[in-house]
């Protein structure tokens, strides 16, 4: 069995913490990026091939080639696939929805992530966390308002579609986080989307101004950064411990969003997102909780004379 790498939950949290404003950083420059007429695939397409020749030369110059050996290709594959399908989904939320809302609809990932668990692995989820599941869902009902709210409902479903995914990208991740360098996550997650994104670049690149060429460089510099950071925090955290981190984020959508965009969350994002958030921090502490109660019971049978 593969040791993973030793777990430092404090500074997995500050890790995670500069993920999310790095993040939230980068759906900036994705939604100023689509106002000044720039097609989501090619936004995709420069967000992933810029990193492929930064990471190789790193490893290169660092004389760390050997991380790019993996003998775990084919998850690797499926994570990028899996990336490919949330990335579209949670740039397409951003440039159809204002920045908290897309944001606050990203949280409910903790929240498919139990779903995900019942269904699929067979947990057991008690009476707290189904609980919490159905907070969530108020919350995100109470600011979609479906069919006569300020959020327009294809936008949010495109936002919860993200979540849904990254719910899985997660739980792939912490596996992959085992014997693979972050680094390394990253570089093949690019190495594999970025080929099939290029097929779409005769159809729907264009040629920009310095102002888009600098935000497609800004928004290339904060997603290697972001995606480094979150790969590294759950390399040295638990999924459930660092999670409650990325609530965060909705702070600085929401401070971006005033001052870029000149839009304040309606009154039913601010009912909303409390429960949403509510709910991701329920998940994450009981999560936790069991974990640790896992643990306990561990060591006292292994206390227990044979």
């Amino acid at each position: 069995m593969t040791e993973g790498p030793q777990q430092r939950p404090l500074f997995a949290l500050v890790i995670r913490l500069g993920a999310a404003l790095v993040l939230s950083l980068m759906l900036v420059f994705v939604k100023l990026l689509g106002e000044s007429g720039v097609h989501l695939l090619e936004i995709l397409f420069w967000r992933q091939v810029v990193t492929i020749p930064l990471l190789a030369g790193w490893f290169y110059l660092s004389g760390r080639m050997i991380l790019l050996k993996s003998g775990r290709m084919a998850l690797h594959g499926r994570r990028a696939a899996y990336g490919f399908i949330g990335m579209v989904l949670n740039f397409g939320g951003v440039l159809l929805l204002p920045l908290a809302e897309a944001t606050t609809f990203g949280f409910t990932s903790a929240i498919w992530a139990v779903i995900l668990s019942a269904l699929l692995l067979r947990e057991q989820v008690g009476a707290y966390r189904w609980a919490a599941v159905i907070l969530g869902f108020a919350g995100v009902v109470i600011i979609a308002q479906p069919g006569g709210g300020e959020i327009p409902l294809y936008g949010a479903l495109v936002s919860l579609g993200a979540a849904f995914m990254i719910a899985l990208i997660s739980i792939q991740i912490r596996d992959l986080g085992k014997t693979e360098h972050p680094l390394t996550i990253v570089f093949y997650f690019s190495a594999f989307t970025t080929p099939i994104l290029a097929l779409a670049m005769p159809f729907v690149a264009q040629q920009h101004s310095p102002y888009q060429w600098g935000l497609l460089a800004g928004l290339a510099l904060f997603g290697i950064l972001g995606q480094f950071l979150l790969t590294a925090a759950l390399r040295v955290g638990t999924v459930s411990t660092v999670i409650v981190m990325d609530y965060s984020a909705i702070i600085w959508a929401t401070l971006f969003g005033w001052a870029i965009f000149d839009h304040l969350p309606p009154a039913s994002t601010w009912i909303g997102a409390p429960l949403i958030i509510a709910a991701g921090v329920t998940i994450a502490w009981r999560e936790h909780f069991l974990a640790r109660k896992r643990q306990a019971e561990l060591a006292s049978r292994q206390l227990l004379p044979d």
